[in-house]
């Protein structure tokens, strides 16, 4: 966990006055991060010190019994640390992951008046990139990250799932009108369709907002319809509704949280929604007269997260459906384009505005001369 060099005085201050994460018992060979940073876990780990107050991601992969570079996959959650706490976790063997459970009382304090013989076994908290975790999650707070979090708490990039309804018996299938298992399959789909429908376990869904199948309102003519379809400016009232209503910049702190999922917690179901919410966004022309501080914003969170995906990955993802083509270029830069903002709004966002849009442009100069949808 090597990293630059601090000053004596200043790596003393942050010694005492940073938060430390203590994790026991984790095996040597995991793959363990905090934030934007990731080690490969060696014999005297026991945790990371001088660890600024806020909101972090912790995340592991447990390595494969018999050494080698493969993990299994990665697990992760959100914590909010306070000015000098110690948070004490253990690792538990039957998930492979650090544990949640709660620690007896009074161990944290211990561990804090013993920091000091601790902390030849604690890492530094990697300050490297402290000011881009700070540009990726600067919208999440500890009351968004408590509510996006799953009940269990733990984020995981590979789902437990569940069967919607049994199955595994014969009697079951037969119940279902499904053939035994060892029936022969005539065709591919008849395959597909044997298979059996699956849910995620409960409390294991990162709780985002759901977002709206359909762009219109009940009961809307088919001029209504096409409007609501090219401006998706009602279904983002109607997200924006559900949770944020008294605060609507608090959106991108959903935004923000998925592509954390994502990014470093390898959870492609936090891709989908952070690309849905991102497409919503986007698309709603009406509503950025509304709610310019969130477009103000957004342009500036859109900045930072372009910057931290590589322009090939998105020559993968885009090949399907060129979303960022059209998503970013045809919807957002040209209708923001289209507004004149307030004078002070203007002012703060011209420059963010314009970078981003060179971002943007970079991007997607990287997928090569195709046309926007």
């Amino acid at each position: 966990m090597a990293g630059p060099r601090l000053e004596p005085e200043l790596a003393r201050q942050l010694f005492f006055e940073g938060a430390a994460v203590v994790v026991l018992g984790v095996p040597e060979g995991t793959e363990f991060g905090i934030d934007y940073s990731t080690w490969v876990v060696g014999p005297r780990f026991r945790g990371v010190k001088m660890i600024p107050p806020g909101v972090h991601f912790l995340h592991c992969s447990a390595g494969r019994a018999g050494g080698g570079r493969e993990t299994g996959p990665r697990t992760g959650f959100f914590l909010s640390l306070q000015r000098r706490e110690v948070r004490v976790l253990r690792w538990d063997a039957a998930s492979e992951a650090v544990g949640l459970a709660p620690r007896a009382t009074g161990e944290a304090e211990a561990f804090r008046e013993n920091l000091q013989e601790m902390d030849q076994f604690l890492g530094p908290y990697p300050y490297e990139t402290l000011k881009k975790w700070v540009s990726l999650t600067s919208f999440i707070s500890e009351a968004a990250m408590k509510k996006l979090q799953p009940e269990s708490g733990q984020i995981c990039a590979f789902s437990e799932v569940l069967p919607v309804v049994a199955g595994r018996l014969t009697r079951d299938r037969a119940e279902q009108r499904l053939p035994p298992f060892g029936a022969m399959c005539q065709s591919y789909a008849e395959g597909m369709a044997r298979l059996p429908q699956m849910k995620p376990k409960a409390g294991t869904e990162i709780r985002f907002t759901e977002l709206p199948k359909q762009m219109y309102p009940d009961g809307a003519t088919p001029e209504e319809i096409t409007r609501h379809s090219m401006d998706l400016s009602y279904a983002l009232e109607k997200v924006i509704n559900q949770r944020y209503a008294s605060q609507p910049v608090d959106l991108l702190a959903e935004l923000q949280f998925a592509f954390i999922c994502f990014l470093i917690g390898n959870v492609y179901d936090a891709f989908e929604h952070w690309k849905r919410l991102l497409n919503i966004l986007c698309r709603s022309e009406d509503a950025i007269g509304k709610y310019q501080d969130l477009y103000i914003n957004l342009i500036s969170v859109l900045y930072h997260q372009l910057s931290e995906i590589p322009a090939d990955f998105f020559v993968d993802i885009v090949s399907q459906d060129n979303f960022l083509t059209s998503t970013l270029q045809v919807h957002l830069l040209l209708s923001l384009e289209k507004w004149e903002w307030e004078e002070r709004a203007y002012r703060t966002s011209e420059q963010i505005r314009g970078e981003a849009a060179k971002r943007i442009k970079l991007l997607l100069s990287c997928m090569g001369d195709s046309e926007p949808m």
